[in-house]
């Protein structure tokens, strides 16, 4: 499934919906103002939310939690830097550990568990300035959860650029 999703619309304060491939609204995101670190909710069409971003305050290594029912579900951390792909790691409580690579920036890159595909993200299927898709190739995957990890490693790319 394919998940249509536009940059630049994750800014704090922002609302903003994430369509499937058919146009229907599938997750909105909502971001929190008036917090004293980066937050995002991904909700259902009815509103409940799915899974919760926050930047990790104190961090050595810019980090970001993913959390389900106000618990930790996942860390992600930047794994390693080459010169054309940026690498991720995603570490769930309960160990296990999801490989994000590619160029990130570029919004082309991939979601694996122990080498196996979960989603690729890519702005090559649409033409729609701005936009890149999020498609999960998995039926058992969690759709949310591999939004919210491509969410999160964007966010955190863009920041090591201004940096």
């Amino acid at each position: 499934m394919k998940y249509l999703v536009r940059d630049k619309i994750f800014a704090i304060g922002d609302d903003y919906w994430i369509e499937d491939e058919q146009g229907r609204h599938a997750f909105l995101v909502d971001g929190k103002a008036l917090r004293l670190r980066d937050t995002l909710e991904l909700k259902d069409p009815d509103g409940h939310v799915l899974v919760t971003l926050r930047q990790k305050m104190f961090s050595l290594r810019d980090a970001m939690t993913i959390e389900r029912d106000e618990r930790p579900l996942a860390a992600v951390r930047r794994k390693r830097l080459s010169l054309l792909r940026n690498h991720y790691r995603v570490t769930l409580v309960d160990g296990t550990e999801l490989d994000v690579s590619g160029r990130i920036l570029d919004r082309e890159f991939t979601v694996e568990y122990d080498g196996e595909l979960l989603a690729h993200i890519s702005r090559r299927w649409f033409h729609v300035r701005e936009t890149y898709a999020v498609n999960v190739v998995r039926e058992d995957a969690d759709a949310a959860l591999q939004i919210a990890v491509a969410v999160c490693v964007i966010r955190m790319a863009e920041r090591e650029r201004e940096d």
